[in-house]
């Protein structure tokens, strides 16, 4: 029988499949199979991967998964124009789908790396994330997602609340991209894989942060994914919960204030709002870090709408917190809901622990319910 590559197979399932998912802007065939015998002396063996929009290639993430042997294969869909940028992603071939339910979004911005991963055409893609745009379409998606810790990695956001991220089957698909991007040292060493985190992981929930408005059927499957975990002595749960001054003036005015910095300054007082916000929210996490290395949430506070837009609703109410405070999050699969769509588990950890975090998220996937393409 004849062997077939890595990138071969990813590049014929995104020629056969890519048409009705849209998830793709550009394929790179003839690049990507040039590329791939020498990338399979490398460590990553010639891995395919996607990266985010027209930029992805450019991306420090990206040049260094390609340092150490992966393969990219093509630049996934963001929003195109006339989209709302949180929603939606704009392929070559048209609207981006949720491979679950083609009626309804993606998410977005990394909307195409999201369905890329879920869909199997690849095995992980890049990401960005500034409000939820990692964690959002892959809580939408079915897949892994994780925002790094903001200022971990490159970013070429003025405003410093977007931060790289990753899509990826599962953590272990993460925690692989994240040890050969941030390593530094001699290539092999990178692929030896961290201890296991003892359990059980000493966690606090939140349903809403206090302040969002939460689908009683989102809030009942992570609720239901959170007691499994407890039940499997995976997780144990402290009391309380955690409240948050609801981050949505403070994002965006400290965004606005950056894209306008060439216009002339931001509203003094509204910006003096915001940062009074994003003050009381960092002493708020610090205090609840410091007695837990955890903080669970549902990823969104709604399920994938359908393409005509969520109306008023933030599917970033749950997400944007931690781009204003830094801090590394992730979005975990965590169930369906009745109608058949994908529901994410947030995991919060204190800055700079994203390798923790990710330990944390692979013990958690070993107990709840696999989601394959």
């Amino acid at each position: 029988m004849t062997h077939v590559s890595a990138v071969a197979r990813a590049l014929e399932r995104i020629d056969r499949l890519d048409p009705r998912l849209r998830a793709f802007t550009e394929v790179w065939h003839e690049e990507a199979l040039a590329r791939e015998p020498e990338a399979r002396r490398l460590p990553l063996a010639g891995l395919p991967f996607a990266v985010k929009g027209p930029a992805g290639l450019r991306s420090y993430a990206a040049r260094r998964l390609i340092a150490a042997g992966g393969v990219p294969v093509g630049s996934t869909s963001v929003p195109g124009p006339g989209t709302v940028w949180q929603t939606w992603g704009q392929g070559r071939y048209g609207r981006t789908v949720n491979p679950w339910r083609a009626d309804r979004t993606p998410g977005g911005s990394s909307a195409g790396s999201a369905v890329a991963v879920a869909a199997d055409l690849v095995e992980l893609a890049t990401g960005s994330d500034g409000a939820g745009s990692v964690r959002i379409p892959a809580a939408w998606c079915g897949v892994f997602g994780l925002k790094t810790t903001n200022g971990l990695l490159p970013s070429p956001d003025r405003s410093g609340l977007a931060a790289a991220g990753v899509l990826a089957r599962s953590a272990a698909g993460a925690e692989r991209y994240l040890r050969h991007v941030l390593d530094d040292g001699p290539r092999p060493a990178a692929s030896t894989p961290p201890a296991p985190p003892e359990l059980p992981l000493t966690a606090v929930y939140s349903p809403d942060l206090g302040y969002a408005d939460v689908d009683p059927e989102v809030a009942e499957v992570v609720r239901g994914a959170v007691d499994r975990l407890v039940s499997a002595g995976v997780v144990r749960l402290l009391d309380g919960g955690c409240a948050l001054l609801d981050p949505a003036s403070a994002w965006l005015a400290i965004r606005g204030g950056a894209a306008g910095a060439a216009r002339g300054p931001a509203d003094p007082r509204a910006m003096a709002d915001a940062l009074a916000v994003r003050r009381e929210n960092d002493r708020r996490l610090a205090a609840l870090l410091t007695r837990t290395p955890l903080l669970l949430t549902p990823a969104t506070p709604n399920r994938p709408h359908g393409h005509e837009g969520p109306g008023d609703l933030y599917s970033t109410a749950l997400t944007w917190a931690f781009n204003l405070s830094g801090h590394p999050a992730a979005s975990l699969p965590a169930g369906f809901t009745p109608d058949g769509c994908p529901v994410g588990l947030q995991l919060v950890a204190d800055r700079g622990a994203d390798r923790e975090l990710l330990g944390a998220a692979r013990a958690m996937e070993a107990v709840l319910p696999p989601v394959r393409p």
